[in-house]
């Protein structure tokens, strides 16, 4: 795999796909000024429409320019989530490049962490299925751009969820994800940008869904 996106002069790019939601979102960065975003809330319509959208959106730049992928791999909506995982693995197979599957709650504590104490940990939680939560925490680092997992991303009775955080034995701020969260597309591009920059090249077959829950029982 070349290192182009190490090299500033070449142009490559990283390809963000957010999907777990009936919002589409889309994100693309060269890390070197050029960037830009868009969501769009296509309901049903997401998987009819997502190759189109995205076809439209990578314009100017062509596939050739695109360096990695990242995609939200959930926890979300099964139908949503399948779709981008699947078609990001499809782009990264045929491509020959990176896919990068972030947790859809990691995106929403990279996007709160300049919004609370250096020192705390984020907690995050987002309705799921059948009354039940998915919960998270995550820690970002004061010395380096980074955010470290605290409990991976699992899903929880709501009095479990509560036991967990009341038991909790650091400080932490509690988030609620609960819409607009195809907008962190961009904060799913620039975790997925971290680990390339620390040389991780994670092959497609690597880029797996986050479902926590029974598809069929949903």
């Amino acid at each position: 795999m070349s290192t182009d996106l190490e090299n500033p002069a070449v142009t490559k790019y990283g390809l963000a796909l957010h999907t777990t939601t009936p919002e589409l979102g889309l994100a693309i960065n060269n890390f070197a000024g050029d960037t830009r975003s868009q969501v769009w809330n296509l309901g049903r319509d997401l998987s009819s429409f997502v190759h189109q959208y995205l076809v439209e959106f990578i314009q100017p730049q062509t596939w050739s320019d695109i360096g990695f992928l990242a995609v939200a791999k959930g926890p979300g909506g099964f139908t949503g989530t399948r779709i981008g995982v699947v078609l990001a693995r499809t782009l990264g197979q045929q491509l020959e490049i990176p896919v990068f599957a972030v947790s859809t709650l990691a995106a929403v504590a990279w996007s709160e962490k300049d919004n609370i104490a250096k020192t705390d940990a984020i907690a995050i939680q987002m309705p799921a299925q059948r009354g039940q939560v998915f919960g998270a925490i995550y820690q970002p680092q004061a010395d380096s751009p980074n955010l470290t997992t605290l409990l991976l991303d699992s899903v929880f009775t709501p009095e479990a969820w509560q036991e967990t955080l009341a038991n909790w034995q650091t400080t932490y701020q509690l988030i609620e994800a609960k819409s607009a969260l195809a907008a962190t597309v961009t904060n799913i591009l620039e975790l997925a940008y971290l680990d390339w920059q620390q040389g991780k090249r994670p092959h497609w077959s690597e880029a797996l869904p986050y479902y926590g829950q029974h598809p069929v029982e949903t």
